[in-house]
């Protein structure tokens, strides 16, 4: 099986986005209290269910990024973009309502958009 690289730049972008969604859930797999203290969680008494939480989070991107990789098709794509833009969506939130607007929480909240906007801008066409 050979890995497949788009030749067209939209689907390169998507790919590429695909592919930092992958890594990042493979730093959260396999490094669950340096993704906790990245992202400010105090690691103190951490119960293994909640390494256990970072863990299934990091292992959900993984997969999903991987498919995307593996399958390279439109609507993989599309979920990709989806998921993360509601996550995006998810961040902006807790930015108004948990009076989480930081330096750290902005810079998570732009990645999350610029990984969301990749894939979907393949998809629809504007790239």
């Amino acid at each position: 099986m050979e890995l497949y690289f788009p030749t067209e730049l939209g689907e390169q972008l998507a790919f590429v986005c695909a592919a930092a969604t992958a890594v990042l859930g493979l730093v959260a797999f396999l490094f669950p209290a340096f993704v906790l203290r990245l992202t400010a969680f105090q690691i103190g008494e951490v119960r293994p269910e909640g390494y256990a939480s970072v863990r299934a989070a990091g292992a959900h991107h993984l997969g999903l990024g991987l498919t995307a990789i593996m399958l390279a098709q439109d609507w993989i794509y599309m979920v990709l973009g989806i998921a993360l833009g509601f996550a995006a969506t998810g961040r902006l939130v807790s930015c108004a309502f948990d009076r989480a607007f930081t330096l750290r929480n902005i810079a998570f909240f732009l990645l999350q958009v610029v990984l969301a906007a990749g894939p979907l801008a393949y998809v629809f066409g504007t790239i």
